[in-house]
């Protein structure tokens, strides 16, 4: 796996460390974030959409990440595209 790191949470201070990298091979972003409450968790398992099943699959999760990184995500989005590109 060829992960390339893109950015932290810039609050961060020791333990909390919401991070965002590019796995170039899969063409994929990963997140790391915080655990949702049981509450938000919920209510995201029992969000219902045409097309999507009620529920968190197994190996799938819910994560929370804090809004001052959307332009770490944007930057990852960004290198996943130009990936494709080639």
């Amino acid at each position: 796996m060829a992960l390339r790191f893109i950015g932290i949470d810039p609050d961060t201070k020791t333990a909390d460390s919401p991070t965002v990298w590019v796995d170039e091979e899969k063409g994929e972003l990963v997140l790391q974030g915080w655990k949702p409450s049981p509450e938000l968790a919920a209510e995201a398992a029992a969000f219902e959409v045409p097309g999507h099943a009620v529920g968190i699959p197994d190996g799938e999760a819910v994560v929370r990440v804090p809004a001052r990184m959307v332009h770490m995500i944007r930057k990852a989005c960004d290198a996943v595209e130009r990936a494709d590109d080639r």
